[in-house]
């Protein structure tokens, strides 16, 4: 069999910055997950959008208000990753508002995904074994090498999140387009020097909530 590996080369990491220009919704499906109909929208897969006043029935309450990572990306439509509408109603309006990224320049290695769930016991006296069960999923961290950089807006980014301890949206894309989005926090940004050698650091992002695969 043929292998499907890639090149690591191209990859890029994004931080979320300033909200970006809010896209019209016309449409929404009554599906699982649901399907918004906006057109030339210009969005890609992994981004995050912030749903606005929506009208309709059961789905005003669901959508208004919340934040949503989108997949399956065409020209005019998106879908709503971890969404269920089948017992909604679309009636008229509503916006999407993206996050806008910056790109976090200069990273050499990156390295993470890599929690695990808790495990919980559930042995008693009549067990002929331990039992086990486990908890909710962890996806842990996400650990970078870079090259220090201060003019990089992304690097920047970081650390002001850091600094602020403010959580921020993150997005990985490979170079054949396969995304990784999650929400996280910046937990350190460190720097390195020696003789005959550049400046370099490393960072580390405590993954908040699920990593979204798109």
């Amino acid at each position: 069999m043929a292998s499907n590996a890639q090149n690591a080369q191209g990859t890029i990491l994004e931080i979320s910055s300033t909200a970006g220009g809010a896209k019209t919704i016309t449409g929404i499906s009554a599906t699982s997950p649901m399907i918004v109909t906006s057109a030339g929208h210009g969005l890609v897969n992994g981004d995050v959008v912030a749903i606005a006043g929506v009208v309709g029935t059961g789905m005003a309450t669901y959508l208004n208000g919340n934040t949503y990572v989108i997949s399956d990306v065409t020209t005019n439509t998106f879908v709503l990753v971890g969404t269920n509408g089948l017992t909604l109603t679309y009636t008229s309006d509503g916006t999407a508002t993206p996050d806008t990224w910056a790109e976090v320049g200069e990273i050499v290695s990156g390295d993470g995904f890599d929690g695990t769930s808790a495990v919980i016991t559930k042995t008693n006296l009549a067990s002929t074994a331990v039992e086990k069960d486990v908890g909710l999923q962890d996806f842990g961290s996400l650990k970078l090498e870079i090259q220090i950089y201060d003019a990089d807006a992304g690097q920047t980014a970081m650390r002001a999140a850091k600094t602020n301890q403010t959580q921020k949206n993150f997005k990985v894309t490979y170079p054949n387009g396969e995304t990784r989005t999650f929400a996280g926090f910046v937990m350190s940004f460190s720097e390195k020097f020696g003789v005959d050698s550049i400046v370099t650091g490393s960072t580390e992002i405590l993954i908040d909530g699920v990593v979204t695969y798109a």
